[in-house]
């Protein structure tokens, strides 16, 4: 079965059945606080919260679509089996349960329906996960039985926590509930052998899971507490390139219909073969997708938000196609095929072919040069470490054992300021090559970033005047801005998550805390979004002088005590029609008096730090 059959069954499938097919909408969202679309039901959300009447507005409580998508948490995993940056997301919902509505019966019927019955996938091989139970909420019993009821045995149907099979608003007041996936086993051959292998196996690809359906029943308050909800949703959603792959018993996208063509068409411009350079034609491949489904939104290439992505996308196609040997321009019909391959379904990416083409053919005029100038100078980097080249030392066979040697990052900073070639690019070059480029390269690259940035900044004050004054106004608004930050940063993440530092210039605020794990698109959308609503409550800042140990009574934050007088000032975040308190912290900085003054917030950059230490980067627009 072929990608686009696969699609239009879906679709039929539903409709047949009740459903409303909505178009996919935009993969630029309304909420302007995430940069893209992620998921299938993003344009139903202020729906299945209750905001807004879906029956006014769509005339049913049955919807599905097939969704486009653009993630970049993993842009750097791109090249292995299922990682990309643009995906399509299949999905079905029933929002609002009433005598038209279903439930966790009728998502599970038509999922099996759907699956075993139209596309003749084996029972037997389908396995499902389930919610185990929680703190206060008990295991989902009620999805046990209806799975054993429909011929699923109950060794398998697998309990998982929290973590796997329970979806909702982290930190926040939302809807929430249990999840039941449904996973293919493709059998022994692709197992590790573990008695104890199944579903969210962290040794091996032998279960694929196809199908995640949402039982919406829990409503998290403001407390953390659950309660039931009186309007009960199912929101579901298939991997598009994940089924189809399966289906067609390919390992990945690249081997299917769906991005084979691109893959057969690199083979024919470079010369080489796709299975002796995998990663190459993956990344190739995903990114030239990536990036017309990007540039037929209106997106060009830039530093900064969406134009920044496109970038960074564009810039590594050119060098792993430099990489396959392609040193003149190729990347001009891999966009038609692709473009040729999604017209019938997403008709603007033919529309708007003359716009692609020219954001495409610019950006690989541009990088052409600096490529080629950053690549001479980081193997003149590593010829001065090792007497050799990079390609000398790979003919040698030179080895370079538990990469001892570590990239220093003001090397790298160097490099990005003559030659404009970007910092994450290099890293992914030098680890190719053998070289330690840790989170202290990043950070020493970006500190030398920041001196060379308040070296300027001093000169332009000395030269011009006016600017410190501005400056200070400005640093009140970002100070406000990153109480609001770790406030937010704790109620989503948890309250681990505490302050390690902090660095506000001018033109933006960076704030370094203790935590983990790499963000998700989904934690940063909900930190973004938290902070926004409290600046569009218009909350009031209040000062209060007291002594330190009435301050840390009164419940104030403080991670630096030792470094704090006896008397210090209280800064507190709260609603006066409310009183609600949003954010209690001890600081010496400046604050404005109210939200009301900041903009609009927005995270341009989260990463690592050091150990245990991620920073983000934000801005007020």
């Amino acid at each position: 079965m072929d990608s686009e059959e696969l699609r239009q069954k879906f679709l039929v499938f539903f409709e047949k059945r009740g459903h409303l097919i909505v178009p996919s909408s935009s993969l630029l969202p309304s909420d302007s606080s995430v940069l893209f679309t992620t998921a299938g039901m993003q344009q139903f959300s202020s729906y299945l919260a209750g905001r807004r009447d879906v029956v006014k507005d769509f005339g049913s409580r049955h919807l599905a679509s097939c969704q486009k998508c653009f993630r970049t948490d993993d842009i750097d995993e791109v090249g292995d089996d299922t990682h990309h940056t643009f995906f399509e997301m299949l999905g079905n919902w029933s929002i609002g349960e009433d005598e038209k509505g279903y439930f966790k019966q009728g998502a599970i019927d038509y999922a099996l329906e759907f699956l075993v019955g139209e596309l003749g996938l084996d029972k037997t091989r389908l396995w499902t996960t389930v919610f185990k139970g929680e703190g206060s909420i008990k295991k989902d019993e009620e999805a046990i039985n209806i799975w054993k009821e429909k011929g699923i045995p109950l060794d398998r149907i697998k309990e998982f926590g929290k973590k796997d099979n329970f979806w909702g608003p982290v930190g926040e007041a939302g809807p929430c509930g249990p999840c039941s996936e449904i996973y293919y086993d493709r059998g022994e051959g692709f197992g590790c052998g573990r008695s104890d292998c199944g579903p969210n196996c962290d040794y091996c690809k032998r279960f694929v899971e196809i199908w995640n359906l949402v039982f919406m029943e829990y409503f998290r308050n403001e407390k953390g507490e659950y309660e039931i909800l009186p309007q009960r949703n199912i929101d579901t959603g298939i991997g598009f390139e994940r089924l189809a792959s399966l289906l067609q018993k390919k390992d990945s996208a690249y081997e299917s219909d769906i991005l084979f063509s691109v893959v057969s068409k690199l083979e024919k411009i470079s010369g080489l073969k796709y299975f002796e350079n995998k990663k190459a034609f993956r990344v190739i491949a995903d990114h030239v997708r990536g990036a017309v489904f990007l540039a037929s939104e209106g997106i060009i290439p830039s530093n900064v938000s969406q134009g920044y992505v496109l970038r960074r996308i564009l810039r590594r196609i050119i060098r792993y196609g430099r990489m396959l040997g392609m040193n003149e321009e190729f990347l001009i019909p891999l966009v038609d095929l692709v473009i040729d391959k999604y017209k019938g379904v997403y008709p603007e990416v033919l529309n708007k072919r003359e716009e692609i083409v020219k954001a495409v053919k610019d950006e690989e005029l541009k990088f052409g040069k600096t490529l080629q100038d950053g690549l001479e100078a980081l193997k003149k980097f590593y010829k001065k470490t090792f007497g050799m080249d990079p390609d000398e030392a790979n003919a040698s066979g030179l080895i370079i054992e538990d990469n001892r040697l570590r990239v220093n990052g003001i090397d790298i900073y160097r490099i990005y300021e003559t030659y404009g070639f970007p910092p994450e690019l290099s890293q992914e070059i030098m680890i190719e090559w053998g070289l330690r480029f840790d989170d202290q390269t990043m950070k020493e690259a970006e500190e030398e970033r920041e001196r060379h940035q308040e070296v300027s900044r001093a000169g332009a004050e000395k030269k011009f005047g006016g600017v410190g004054k501005e400056g200070g106004e400005q640093e009140a608004k970002l100070h406000t801005a990153t109480h609001l930050l770790h406030s937010a940063l704790r109620s989503v993440l948890g309250e681990h998550v505490q302050q390690m530092g902090s660095d506000i210039t001018f033109e933006r605020l960076r704030f370094d805390f203790k935590h983990d794990q790499k963000l998700t698109e989904e934690e940063k959308r909900k930190i973004q979004e938290l902070v926004n609503q409290k600046i569009k409550q218009e909350m009031e800042v209040k000062k209060e002088e007291m002594a330190l140990a009435q301050a840390l009574e009164s419940g104030a934050l403080a991670f630096f005590k030792e470094k704090y007088p006896e008397t210090v000032f209280v800064w507190t975040i709260y609603d006066p029609k409310t009183g609600e308190v949003f954010s209690k912290e001890i600081c010496a900085g400046p604050h404005i008096q109210s939200l009301k003054y900041l903009g609009k917030f927005e995270i341009i950059k989260e990463e690592s730090s050091s150990a245990g230490i991620r920073r983000i980067k934000a801005v007020l627009k």
